[in-house]
């Protein structure tokens, strides 16, 4: 069965910090976890992290004055989450998904911090795949342009809502018939 996911991340050349993770299979189950774990401070001074990632994370104001307001994670909400706890659940849903087949929206980063939840790549748990199949690819091999994919309306770069975009671009692309 297929897995459609996203990761949102902090990266710099030599790291790739998870913030979070959004999974849902072809069934419509789903998970999302948002680390408590990802450097704060290092995201909010990325421009772009800061503009489109971290406003769809849950946040608390902590500091309030007329010229500043000062927002943190809320690490009390439900999805907030430790690595471990993530990996486990992460684990847990690839495993109960019978024969898991892996899709991502260009993938190639999206792997690599799905599989650093447990380490280096080749202490990946049994039963979670070791690659992941990319919805570009599929596209590029149609020959369909990436134009005729459904637009996501809302909640780009939340993971979850982008896993969920994953699974009707791909289903979209199931539907086609190619000349």
């Amino acid at each position: 069965m297929n897995i459609y996911y996203d990761c949102e991340f902090n990266e710099d050349g030599n790291t790739i910090d998870l913030i979070s993770i959004g999974l849902v299979r072809a069934d419509g189950t789903s998970y999302y976890g948002i680390s408590s774990e990802f450097d704060w401070y290092k995201a909010v001074g990325n421009a772009w992290l800061a503009e489109h990632v971290l406003p769809h994370l849950p946040l608390v104001k902590t500091a309030v004055t007329p010229f500043h307001t000062e927002m943190l994670l809320d690490y009390r909400h439900r999805d907030v989450k430790y690595k471990y706890q993530i990996a486990l659940e992460v684990r847990e849903f690839i495993r109960k998904t019978p024969d898991p087949i892996l899709w991502a929206y260009y993938g190639a980063y999206d792997h690599v911090a799905l599989a650093q939840l447990w380490g280096r790549m080749i202490d990946l748990p049994e039963g979670v795949p070791m690659y992941t199949n990319d919805i570009m690819q599929k596209l590029r091999t149609m020959g369909v342009s990436k134009d005729m994919l459904p637009k996501q309306t809302a909640n780009e770069h939340n993971a979850l809502h982008d896993a969920l975009h994953n699974k009707a671009m791909f289903e979209y692309l199931d539907r086609i018939v190619v000349p």
